[in-house]
Formats: C-alpha cells, sequence, structure tokens
C-alpha cells in the first residue's frame, strides 16, 4: 500500500457513504461494519442494496443534506458524486477528510494478506464471482467484493473471518492502481475506456503498473498478446507468473471436449501437461471457459484441490446480467447481459447464434457517446452476427454529445437494423415479432435491463390470456 493510504483508517471511528446504495460502495460498507466502524450512509433512491444495508441497522437518510456528515470522521464517495454534492461541500467546510470509493478498496484490501484483484477489460464480474464461488465451497472462507450480484452468496459482497479477499479492479479512470494486491488476476488487455485513455499504449502501461504493485503472483492470459506484452514490461521480481489459455504453451490449459450440439461448454483442465479434471460448464460462451480457466489457475495456485475446483465451476450459475435468463414463454427465451463493447457483444452474440435458437432477436443500449463514436465499425459488424438487431436511444452515462453521434447513425449501418426512443417501443415491438423458438437478449451497460423486464411482463401477460 502506498505510505498515504497505509494509515487511513487509524484514528477512524465514524465512516459516511455518500451513495451507500450504489454496488461498490454497499459492499465496503458492509465489510467496515463487520470490523467494527460506526457506519452511516445516505442516497436518493431505495433499492435492494440499501434494504441490504438496513438490514445490519446502518442509519441510511434518503437525499443529500450537509447535516448527514456532521460526526464523520470520514466520508467516502463515488467518482459518480460532483464536487458540489452538498455532503462533499459540508465535509470540507468541517475539515472532515473525504476520499474517492477506490482509495477505501484499496485501504480495505491492505488488510487481507492474500489478496486477489481481478482485472481485464471484459470478464472481470464473472471472474471475480466464480473464484468467490471456490473459495466459499472449499471452506476458504473469503471475503468479497463484486459487480454484480452473485445468486450462490446472496448478493455483490461476502464476510468472510480468512486472510483472503476477492475483488474486481477495474482500470477505468485508472481506479486499480489504488489496489496493491497479493494475486492479480490479468483476464484480457483492450481497446477501451478511450475518453480517459486516448490509446492503447496508455492502457498497457496501467496495466503494467497494476502486474508491478502485485506482491506475490500473477494470473494472467496467455493467449492474449497484450497482457503478456504487460507482464513482459512489468516489474515481477520475486513474483510468479502463471499462465492460462487454449494454447498449449500456457500453465493451465482448456482442452474442449463438448460435442458440437452442446450447448455449454467441458473442457479437460491441463496443469502443466497433467489432466487433472475434466469441467462441464453451466454457462454458455467460449469466454466463459477463459473465465473459469483464470479463476481455476488462481485458486488451484493459492492451494484448493482440483476437485474442490470442479464441483464449485459445475455448480456455478452465473452473476446478475451475465447472459441471465429472465424466463421462458410459450418458447420464447428473454435473456440479459451487461455487455457494451464490441468484443464483449462478439462474444455473448456469438454464443447466442450457437445455442440452437430459431432467431435471436439482440436488444441493444449503446453506452456513452464517446464509445458508440469510436467504435461505431465495430458495433455495426458485431450486431450484424444476430438475426435481428434493435436500437434504443445512446445512454449518455457521464458525457454530452460533442461527437453528434445518434443511435440512427449507428442503425443505419446493420442491415435491417431498427432503433426505437423509449424501452416500451423495443418491448411492444419485439414482444409482437418473435415466436417460440426465438431467443431475445437485452444487451448493454446502463439501464437496458428495464426493457427486459417489460418484455417478461407483456410476454407473461400474453400468457395469461
Amino acid at each position: 500500500m502506498i505510505e498515504s493510504y497505509q494509515h487511513l483508517l487509524d484514528n477512524v471511528k465514524r465512516i459516511h457513504f455518500v451513495g451507500i446504495g450504489g454496488s461498490g460502495m454497499c459492499p465496503l460498507a458492509e465489510i467496515l461494519h463487520s470490523e467494527g466502524f460506526e457506519i452511516t450512509g445516505s442516497d436518493t433512491a431505495e433499492s435492494d442494496t440499501l434494504a441490504r444495508i438496513r438490514s445490519y441497522n446502518i442509519p441510511v437518510t434518503m437525499g443529500h443534506f450537509p447535516e448527514n456528515v456532521i460526526g464523520a470522521d470520514l466520508v467516502v464517495y463515488t467518482a459518480a458524486v460532483k464536487q458540489d454534492n452538498p455532503e462533499l461541500v459540508s465535509a470540507r467546510e468541517h475539515n472532515i477528510p473525504a476520499i474517492e470509493r477506490c482509495i477505501m478498496l484499496g485501504a480495505v484490501v491492505d488488510k487481507y494478506k492474500k489478496s486477489v484483484a481481478v482485472s481485464g477489460t471484459h470478464g472481470k464480474t464473472t471472474t471475480t464471482s466464480m473464484i468467490t464461488q471456490i473459495f466459499t465451497m472449499s471452506d476458504f472462507d473469503p471475503t468479497a467484493v463484486i459487480g454484480a450480484k452473485l445468486p450462490f452468496i446472496g448478493g455483490n459482497s461476502r464476510i468472510g473471518q480468512s486472510d483472503i479477499m476477492v475483488c474486481e479492479a477495474c482500470e477505468y479512470v485508472d481506479t486499480f492502481l489504488k489496489i496493491y494486491p497479493a494475486v492479480s488476476v490479468i483476464l484480457n488487455v483492450d481497446e477501451d475506456h478511450l475518453d480517459y485513455f486516448g490509446t492503447l499504449d496508455r492502457i498497457k502501461q496501467s496495466f503494467t503498473k497494476f502486474m508491478s504493485q502485485t506482491s506475490s503472483l500473477i494470473v494472467v492470459n496467455g493467449d492474449d498478446a497484450n497482457s503478456m506484452e504487460c507482464v513482459k514490461n512489468a516489474d515481477t521480481n520475486g513474483k510468479n507468473i502463471v499462465t492460462f489459455g487454449f494454447g498449449k504453451n500456457n500453465d493451465f490449459r482448456a482442452v474442449l471436449t463438448n460435442q458440437p450440439d452442446d450447448v455449454f461448454d467441458s473442457f479437460d483442465l491441463i496443469h502443466n501437461g497433467k489432466t487433472l479434471c475434466n469441467i462441464t460448464l453451466k454457462v454458455p460462451g467460449k469466454f466463459n471457459v477463459m473465465n473459469a480457466l483464470a479463476a481455476a489457475a488462481a485458486a488451484i495456485s493459492m492451494g484448493v484441490a482440483p476437485d474442490k475446483v470442479k464441483t464449485a465451476l459445475e455448480t456455478f450459475g452465473g452473476a446478475h446480467r451475465r447472459f441471465e435468463i429472465l424466463g421462458h414463454f410459450d418458447g420464447i427465451t428473454v435473456a440479459d447481459d451487461f455487455a457494451h463493447h464490441p468484443t464483449e457483444l462478439r462474444a455473448t452474440l456469438t454464443t447466442a447464434m450457437n445455442m440452437h435458437f430459431k432467431n435471436v432477436w439482440a436488444i441493444f443500449q449503446p453506452h456513452t457517446f464517446s464509445r458508440t463514436y469510436m467504435f461505431l465499425d465495430e458495433f455495426a459488424e458485431v450486431l450484424s452476427i444476430p438475426d435481428h438487431a434493435i436500437l434504443s436511444e445512446i445512454l449518455p452515462v457521464r458525457e454530452t454529445n460533442t461527437y453528434n453521434i445518434y443511435a440512427k447513425d449507428l442503425a443505419d449501418k446493420i442491415d435491417g437494423c431498427v432503433w426505437f426512443r423509449t424501452f416500451e417501443e423495443i418491448a411492444d415491438y419485439v414482444t409482437q415479432k418473435a415466436s417460440a423458438g426465438d431467443l431475445i437478449i437485452t444487451i448493454g451497460g446502463g439501464n437496458v435491463y428495464m426493457c427486459a423486464n417489460m418484455i417478461v411482463q407483456k410476454l407473461g401477460m400474453k400468457n395469461e390470456k
């Protein structure tokens, strides 16, 4: 841990979280509460995570008010909170230290001798979930912070009593550089968040630094040239390097054993030429084989028996919004997925097209103007994979449309693609068009899951008639 964070929690009794219901904030509040800190929080909307927070008797105020921080020794906020937020202004006026969530995560990670940080442009949440499930089912009793709900643990966090912690390490705005883990898992290094990084070279530099900050073990995708370039340039003195992938030169390999018509993949898990076990996943796609392989490599390298890894991975049913099946209605399957980058879309849509549905209806919500503008042709290419592509308006997130880019610009590049301004229009359109044997899948990093819920409701009402 860097010197300025080493003593962050010294002499701190009460911590206030601005936006405590956020998926990244709630787990930290739970962990710190379990360690005896007095926690308070505020938020602007009710949610399942807020209900969970309140179940610990943590007081939560609806709305951001200056008086909420009075008496706190430390204030934690996310990057989404503006500096003119009344609680941050009040903290400054009362000389109460205020830090971003990523700094607090770094301070919490530093408390665990066997911390595992999962990073990469794609697959972090699923792989973190897999590792958490492996350690939990193997009685390693981990603490975990996950970017989405893991049904196996009933939420996106787990409080354990061991010295193991598993967390996601996101590269956006270099937040993962606030983390100094014992073990890092590098899934892939790809072009993304170019609104911040600008170039792939800058992304590589950040991943190289993150690997250099790892103290003990680096588990890295040996099939990914960018990842291997980063680890080659990192300071790896005194650290173990373990590679995983399909290639024969990897320390941990997957050799597919499933039949062409199988929906889910089976593979032999091989370590240094020795077959350890055969694993059949319950989540689809070759990308999930890689995620499982990364999780297995990390867990086995940390002492988990291969048979325990097999049992946990074969039990793993997925994380929230990761090709999550929402239901089946008169032969129509409805699913939802978090993919919002062309590489992720390609993996998700290729998987969907290989699952033997009659038609695949892909509903995509473009995520940020900058990403849509910079990857316009790539998005058009991958959205040509499904039988039918439907677009919503672009979700701005943190941006204004200085790029002069619109959903219609993307739709015009895709044969047969249609776009609508509202989720209601999309739900009406697709529920009228889809038929038995089809898959409807909503895709995107924003709130397109609301459209999925509308579709489920409309199809459910049809069933009742």
